[in-house]
């Protein structure tokens, strides 16, 4: 119905006395018309004469007095109103109303798809945690939100890849390998454990799967005289372990990084979260290689003239688009920086030929957007295809008290645990219960409890009870709820509230996929779950006349439907008991 309205007001637009057809491409570009917020301003509105208005410098008044006449005179609404400066509203005919619900039992598991996004390819890197540990409750956050917003791209016609970017081949993985060679060398150098050293009971879990001892000839040698500071001190460890017998430190590094990677791949597993890809840094190749991907993007940023050469470095010029200062590509004793990789990861994605990249980081990567945004531009491609979503820190409370989350420390909350104290879908839904770039606090005790103010317990309750309310219809009329029915006039009113909510589902979604923000859904369900609580305690359900009944079993069906579509956008399984 929205796009025949929408037909009417493009063809009143163009027929405005001396319009320009740039002015019609802006209005029409610009004017919304949606399902109402409220009942009481019909089913339909429209801001057109609004926006018209505003662009032709027109009386919006005006404006809506001559497309309410148009719309009016088509005879195919029960009534159209100008609201308020210029708005119009539009009431249905209780036929059109009520076919919102064969809608959605014909569409059932699609109810709220579209085709918008055309096919257009979309990859997603997300989570991308270093691979140094388990993941702690900070990464599950930026779990949730990178597959939420896949599932809803896929969902508005979208081609969606997900990837996952192992960072294997920097400074990190090399302390991660001396953490365990050190762990499993505990008798031979007194319980001695280097200050910056990864701790945790994983470190000494990935030594006892090594399957090998591990001797050093003299091995307390290498922990004499070392540095006091911490950093000088894991870093002439890691030194001496490579010089002394690097075939082990290889051996040792290979068995630690698998072992960590299988560890996060297992805890996505069992929070819903698989990736289409797992793109390791390592296969960027060194920049000693001259065929490499990072050393191909060097060269071809030179070659433009973007790259250049400085006191024996390698730098690029990202403050021609947009950075604040030029970057350093390659240090002045041949090293390439973190940077370096990401340039080459960035040109082997935009090479596999996406559409847009969207990629998920972490709130204290806010000021690296401007030099891959530059970078990206640099690399001959515009800044528009990238986009960055930032997500806050988490910070999760449990009996009042906040939860540590250091991986280097080892007394950290992990996902795994988080996952087996609440369950991965409750700790899904209160991680995208709030927009991502937001700070986000919640309480394990509320999550777990059975209360109206348990938001996730709120919703599930929700579609549990009509499921109850299915049943006990069952067993009484001993009819089963037809997937279709003939309810077009049927004048029953008290539904009609639940009947335009869940009318609104599919243009959610929708702006849910425009603005990247699966929060929107989680509003919705509690909005739309609230609504149905209020009917169910103020009706007499089953209590009706045989027809009045049947339109309310129709109608609970079409909640029940829509309460799981958007639970399956978030990654939740709906809840038949609770």
């Amino acid at each position: 119905m929205i796009n025949k309205i929408n037909k009417e007001i493009k063809l009143f637009i163009s027929s405005i006395d001396g319009i320009e057809k740039n002015s019609v491409s802006e209005i029409c570009e610009k004017f919304k018309t949606s399902i109402s917020e409220s009942l009481k301003n019909g089913h339909i509105t429209t801001n057109v004469c609004m926006i018209a208005g505003s662009i032709l410098k027109s009386n919006p008044k005006k404006l809506a007095t001559d497309l309410h006449k148009r719309i009016s005179d088509l005879k195919i609404f029960e009534n159209v109103d100008i609201a308020g400066p210029g708005f119009i509203n539009i009431t249905l005919k209780r036929e059109d109303f009520l076919s919102t619900l064969n809608n959605i039992y014909e569409k059932n598991v699609n109810y709220g798809s579209s085709d918008f996004g055309e096919g257009k390819k979309v990859q997603i890197e997300f989570v991308s945690a270093n691979p140094t540990g388990p993941l702690h409750v900070g990464h599950g956050r930026g779990a949730a939100y990178g597959d939420a917003l896949s599932r809803i791209l896929k969902n508005t016609g979208y081609e969606v890849e997900k990837e996952y970017y192992v960072n294997d081949a920097g400074r990190q993985i090399d302390i991660l390998t001396a953490s365990v060679i050190i762990r499993m060398l505990k008798k031979e150098l007194n319980g001695f454990f280097p200050q910056n050293a990864y701790r945790g009971e994983y470190i000494e879990i990935i030594g006892e799967k090594f399957g090998e001892e591990i001797r050093f000839n003299e091995a307390s040698n290498l922990i004499n005289n070392l540095p006091s500071d911490a950093e000088d001190e894991i870093n002439e460890i890691i030194t001496s372990l490579k010089t002394k017998d690097l075939m082990i430190w290889n051996k040792v590094k290979n068995h630690s990084l698998s072992i960590i990677v299988e560890l996060i791949k297992e805890d996505l597993s069992n929070f819903n979260v698989l990736f289409d890809e797992w793109f390791y840094e390592s296969s960027l190749g060194s920049i000693k290689e001259s065929n490499s991907e990072i050393s191909s993007s060097i060269t071809k940023l030179s070659k433009d003239g973007i790259g250049y050469k400085k006191d024996g470095a390698i730098w690029l010029n990202t403050e021609s688009c947009g950075d604040d200062k030029h970057r350093v590509l390659v240090r002045k004793d041949g090293r390439a920086t973190y940077f370096a990789s990401d340039v080459a990861y960035h040109k082997n994605k935009i090479d596999r030929g996406f559409d847009k990249l969207i990629n998920v980081w972490g709130a204290d990567h806010h000021g690296y957007i401007k030099r891959i945004e530059a970078s990206v531009e640099a690399l001959g491609t515009s800044k528009d295809k990238l986009i960055v979503k930032l997500v806050q820190f988490a910070n999760l409370f449990k009996k009042g008290k906040k939860i540590k989350m250091s991986t280097r420390s080892g007394d950290f909350y992990s996902l795994k645990d988080l996952i087996d104290d609440i369950g991965a879908d409750a700790a899904r839904f209160y991680y995208l219960s709030k927009q991502a770039d937001q700070h986000l606090d919640f309480d394990l005790d509320l999550a777990k409890s059975d209360s109206k103010e348990n938001i996730f317990y709120y919703i599930q309750y929700a579609h549990a009870r009509i499921f109850s309310i299915e049943d006990k219809y069952k067993k009484t009329t001993k009819k089963q709820i037809a997937s279709k029915t003939d309810i077009k006039n049927n004048s029953y009113s008290k539904c009609d509230e639940l009947i335009h909510e869940i009318s609104k589902f599919p243009n959610l979604v929708l702006k849910s996929s425009n603005a990247l923000q699966p929060h929107l859904i989680v509003f919705y369900l509690r909005d739309l779950s609230q609504l149905f609580h209020s009917f169910y305690n103020d009706n007499h359900v089953l209590s009706e006349s045989e027809e009045n009944v049947e339109l309310i079993m129709f109608c609970l069906g079409g909640v029940k439907q829509t309460i799981a579509n958007g639970l399956g956008l978030l990654g939740i399984t709906p809840m038949k008991k609770m």
